[in-house]
């Protein structure tokens, strides 16, 4: 170490590469792409967004489930979800809730699980919700550097989705 601080003239040793601290609170997370995060989101049945939890890029879609779940909102008969959702707790635990499960089994599963592919058809309003949130530049590139402030562009996002859909746009 101390051949590196005289090769390129420093006066203090070399400490090597610290990670930035409060990138996990902050809900950034190391992907292919750099540092990005993901949003999970609940709707209604027409794709209007509820409420959203925000995690770091590589966390794994079962930690939001939890925080998604405890959102004041009335419970779904039945919660479409991807393949990334798909596993036997979730599974049980959405029908102690009464909830039917509408997910695809994985790809490597051993005993795929029955979809019902017509209730699962509907999941596409969602992911319009998702294109008309990745429309509005600022939440599609994140500039934020917190999540507070990136939370709150979504919370506006949002509200904005909600008024779209209640207001006679000719």
């Amino acid at each position: 170490m101390e051949a590196y601080a005289r090769q390129h003239r420093r006066s203090y040793p070399y400490t090597g590469y610290r990670r930035k601290k409060e990138t996990h609170s902050e809900a950034f997370g190391r992907l292919r792409d750099g540092f990005m995060s993901k949003i999970h989101a609940r709707c209604d049945n027409q794709g209007r967004l509820l409420g959203f939890v925000l995690t770091g890029g590589q966390v794994s879609d079962y930690k939001a489930v939890n925080a998604l779940m405890a959102l004041p909102a009335p419970n779904p008969r039945a919660m479409l979800a991807d393949r990334g959702y798909d596993s036997d707790s979730f599974r049980q635990d959405l029908l102690l809730h009464a909830i039917l499960p509408v997910i695809p089994s994985r790809k490597g599963r051993s005993v795929p699980q029955k979809t019902d592919w017509r209730s699962y058809r509907d999941r596409n309003r969602i992911e319009r919700m998702f294109n008309s949130l990745k429309q509005m530049r600022r939440i599609a590139t994140r500039y934020e550097k917190t999540a507070l402030s990136f939370i709150s562009f979504l919370n506006i996002a949002a509200a904005r989705l909600w008024i779209e859909s209640f207001v006679n746009v000719t």
